[in-house]
C-alpha cells in the first residue's frame, strides 16, 4: 500500500466536478491527462487541496467543497456598469461574452456582459464559479511524482508560491 498523501507532495489525480445543486458536470480530467499538483501549494482551491490530503494511490473519493472553500462567495459589489462610450467602437459586446478588463493597478480581470443597455453595459467580474458548492469525485491515480522542473527554475509563471 503506497504512503497517505500529506502537503509537498506532487500527485495525478483524475476528476469530474458537478455541481452540489443540479449535478451538472462543469470540469472533468476525463478524456485528457491527469491533474498533476503539488498539495498545498495553492495550485489549486483550498478544499480540493486540503481533501485530497490522506488519500492513497489508486484511491477514489466524492467530497464536497462550499464557496468558502472553492471560488468565494458570490458579491453584488462585483457586478457594475460601465458607460458605452468607454468601450471602444470596433469591440462588439454581446451578453454572455468575457472580456479583460484592468484594475487602476493594470491587474487583468476578466468580466463577463450580464446586460447591455442603451447607454451602458452591465460587467460582472465574479468568478464564474463564485457561490457554487461544488461536488468532486476523485481518483489518485499516481503520488510520490517530480514537481514540474519551472518550479524549481524559480518560477512557473501560473502560480505564486512556485
Amino acid at each position: 500500500m503506497s504512503e497517505a498523501i500529506k502537503q509537498g507532495d506532487t500527485i495525478s489525480v483524475n476528476y469530474t466536478g458537478r455541481f452540489k445543486e443540479g449535478g451538472e458536470v462543469f470540469d472533468t480530467s476525463y478524456g485528457r491527462d491527469p491533474l498533476k499538483f503539488t498539495v498545498g501549494k495553492g495550485q489549486l482551491i483550498k478544499g480540493f487541496d486540503s481533501a485530497v490530503i490522506g488519500m492513497t494511490q489508486g484511491e477514489k473519493k466524492t467530497f464536497t467543497v462550499s464557496p468558502q472553500e472553492a471560488y468565494g462567495e458570490y458579491r453584488e459589489e462585483m457586478v457594475f456598469d460601465i458607460p458605452l462610450d468607454r468601450v471602444p467602437d470596433d469591440m462588439e459586446l454581446e451578453e454572455g461574452m468575457t472580456i479583460q478588463l484592468s484594475d487602476q493597478q493594470g491587474n487583468r480581470i476578466p468580466a463577463v456582459v450580464s446586460d447591455l443597455g442603451e447607454d451602458t453595459v452591465k460587467m460582472d467580474a465574479n468568478h464564474p464559479l463564485a457561490g457554487k458548492t461544488l461536488e468532486f469525485e476523485v481518483e489518485v491515480m499516481e503520488t510520490g511524482l517530480a514537481p514540474d522542473i519551472a518550479c524549481f527554475a524559480g518560477g512557473c509563471g501560473n502560480c505564486s508560491s512556485c
